[in-house]
Formats: C-alpha cells, structure tokens, sequence
C-alpha cells in the first residue's frame, strides 16, 4: 500500500470508528471480583489507558507494577494510584521496549523480586513517528509495539505459566488497533526501509500483534498451559498517542474529542474486563472491542501467516530456543 492509501485508510478507519463510538453505546465495566494476591505488569502504565488500567487492578487489590521508559513520570503515577486506591503495592519499573537488552534486564529485575504473575497487559506504543530507528535497528513502530512485546512476552512465559492453574488463568492482553484491518505485511522489508509511511507501519505493528497473539494461544493451548492470549481494541481514545499527528488534526481533535473520542478511562474498561472478569476465564484467541468479541482483520486469521511471522520474529530478537521448541 503507498503512503497516500495507507494515510487515507487509516484516517478512514477512524472515522468509522468515531462514529460508532459516537451512535453506540459504551462498555461499563461490571463489578469486578476482588485480586488480592495477584500480581499485574501493564507496559506504558503511567499516563492514558495504561494508568486508568493500572489503577482499577489496583483498586481491585492487585500487586501492579507500572513498566515505563519515563521513570518521575512512572513514579508519580504510582503516587496518585496508592493515594486513590489505598493499595500501596504498586510500583514502577523502567522498561525500555525500544531495547532488547533493557527488555531482558527488566525482565531480570522481575523475576528477582520472586512474584507470581497473573497479569500482562501489553499496553505501551508509539503512534505515527517519523521514520527512526530502536537502537537494535528495528523501525520504530514494529520494534516498540510488536517485538518489544513479542520479547517481553517470551521472557515472562514461564512465570505465568507457573502462576495459572485450572481455575484461575493467568492471562495476556494485548492491545491493538481497528487499523489493523488496513496492516500488511511485507517480509521483504518489515522494517518499512524502501517505502515509510507512518500510517502502513503503525498499522503493520497493530496486525502483527493481532497474528502473535492468536498464534501464541494455539501454542498454550497445544501444550496444556494454564494462560490465555487475546487481544483488545479500546477504540479511538483521547490520549498524547496523538502528538506526531499534523496541526489541523489535533486542532479538530482540540476541538471536537469531547464529543467522539472515549475518554482513557473508557478506553481501558474492556482491557481491564479481558484481565480479570470471569466471564473470560479460560477464553483465548479473542478479539475483544466495547466489552465483547468480535471479528479481526480476515488477514489475522491466516494460521500461516501467524507462524512464518512468529518465525521471522523470533529470528529478529534472537531466541531461536523459542523457534526450536515452538516453531
């Protein structure tokens, strides 16, 4: 897709989307059972879905730790949650996903502490950057919002797996985006080098997460293990995902988010929901949008697909135990 269809479609998307948002009618989150002795990470947990998300587990009694890139911003948010919650067991982390081995050291750190975990929120993105590079050399879209976390995700496996059991999954949730419906993904250059468009990568790195997700759940499922994998839309949510947009969007979105966008609170409902509510209990492989499932991009749903990207994956953030286990 060229950089002017990609641009155009999403912007497309997103309208439908407004619109929808707009004429229907918004998830409530249902009271939810309390998480005490629980232990939550959600990634980008200092501002915008990741914190109201952050703070409801919180609330709900759950040991949550915030893993962020900005480490006063990431502290002050833990402030506010204890100070709202009375839970004073949450904290922060720094966790840089534009780096493989803060990744790994992050992941160290965590298990250190020696806690269970039921939870991970893989929430953290970037959202139509100019085009750069992480410090490994992955586009930024790609290698923030889908290898970051396809890595972090590998590297915390075994924990969760060892904090599931029967009655009580621990669970992964993932966020993607209704841009997905628009991803491709072109193997030949993944890392969008021969034609960059801001709108097709970010799109790329949502559908990516969409096809990991499914295809790790296959794989939990194939082995027994007690852990779920889905995937959750929040919608078009009012947050600072928006700064690399030009000046005549975010005057319109100055202008007119009162009325279409959700609020971050809004946003998060349905990911806290595929968290902890037991009406999910045991369910993977969903497509979760407004508190319900629904169907993805028919893209998503090509099981090749899901395993020569898992493949390449592992390839590209070096785990080929992974590869020679699971692939």
């Amino acid at each position: 897709m060229s950089p002017v269809s990609s641009f155009l479609w999403t912007y497309a998307v997103g309208v439908k989307v407004l619109l929808s948002q707009l004429l229907g009618r918004s998830f409530s989150l249902p009271v939810l059972p309390p998480q005490k002795a629980k232990v939550a990470i959600v990634t980008g947990g200092a501002k915008g879905i990741g914190y109201e998300t952050a703070k409801h587990l919180s609330r709900l009694g759950m040991h949550v730790i915030i893993a962020g890139n900005h480490e006063n911003q990431g502290k002050l948010s833990v402030s506010r949650i204890v100070k709202e919650t009375g839970n004073d067991k949450v904290e922060f982390m720094f966790l840089e996903l534009a780096s493989m081995h803060s990744i790994r050291q992050f992941v160290q750190n965590f298990k250190a502490k020696n806690l269970l975990l039921h939870v991970l929120v893989n929430n953290a993105a970037v959202m139509l950057v100019p085009q750069r590079n992480t410090v490994d050399g992955f586009e930024e879209h790609f290698g923030v919002n889908y290898l970051g976390h396809f890595l972090l995700t590998h590297l915390l496996l075994d924990t969760l797996k060892h904090s599931g059991s029967h009655d009580h999954n621990a669970r992964i949730v993932t966020l993607s985006s209704a841009t997905h419906y628009i991803g491709e993904l072109n193997f030949n250059d993944l890392q969008s080098r021969r034609h960059y468009s801001p709108h097709g990568a970010y799109a790329q790195s949502k559908l990516a997460l969409v096809l990991f997700s499914y295809e790790l759940q296959q794989r939990l499922t194939a082995e027994g293990s007690y852990v779920t994998s889905n995937v959750v839309d929040p919608g078009v949510v009012n947050t600072d995902l928006y700064k690399h947009t030009s000046w005549l969007f975010k005057l319109c979105k100055w202008l007119t988010s009162w009325l279409f966008f959700k609020t971050a609170a809004q946003g998060a409902s349905t990911v806290i929901y595929a968290a902890v509510s037991p009406d999910l209990e045991g369910v993977g492989g969903a497509y979760l949008g407004n508190g319900q499932k629904t169907k993805s991009a028919d893209l998503s749903y090509d099981v090749d697909l899901q395993k020569k990207l898992w493949t390449q994956s592992c390839k590209l953030v070096g785990i080929p135990e992974w590869c020679q286990s699971d692939c």
